[in-house]
């Protein structure tokens, strides 16, 4: 009986990562951006608001400094920023832990240092950004236009032309009327 059990409890288990795979959520796009809320601290800036962001291009990126997914996208990140700030992208990170000691201010504020992070990054340690934008995955990008409306998804690894492709759309795009 117990081997019948173990063997009905891993593939319930399977099934369920299988329906909450990256490459199964859907993206949300069209929709204003969620306000950063609930964030902890602030690094490399003061205080940021989806409001006074109006008219740039704002890459949303969740986040924690221990995922090894997270680790293999920041150079794209960083690249992104350093490449298009001076054209009007705006990156905001929102790390959001997985692990208790991934809370700690200290913790996160090394890991940005050690990575060269020189983008604003907000510490969201009760996910209530998280959760404003209905978020499941680290890493998670949201792109959000000149209007404040999220126009682009990626969730996990990978896409990283298509993602620089949509960043610099989104730059050539005219100012809203």
């Amino acid at each position: 009986m117990l081997p019948l059990l173990r063997s009905a409890f891993v593939a319930l288990a399977l099934t369920g990562l299988a329906a909450c795979s990256p490459s199964q959520a859907r993206p949300i796009s069209g929709v204003a951006a969620p306000e950063f809320t609930g964030i902890d601290q602030w690094i490399n800036s003061q205080p940021l608001t989806m409001q006074q962001l109006k008219g740039k291009v704002v890459l949303v990126d969740f986040w924690t400094y221990s995922c090894i997914n997270c680790i293999h996208t920041t150079p794209y990140v960083k690249q992104w920023y350093d490449k298009y700030k001076d054209q009007g992208l705006v990156v905001v990170g929102v790390h959001t832990p997985e692990y208790a000691y991934e809370r700690d201010y200290k913790n996160v504020l090394e890991a940005v240092r050690r990575a060269g992070i020189q983008y604003p990054v907000a510490q969201d340690n009760r996910y209530a950004t998280w959760k404003a934008y209905d978020n499941l995955y680290w890493p998670a990008f949201y792109l959000v236009d000149k209007s404040g409306k999220i126009v682009y998804t990626h969730f996990g690894e990978g896409d990283y032309d298509k993602t620089e492709a949509a960043i610099k759309a989104q730059l050539a795009a005219p100012q809203p009327q």
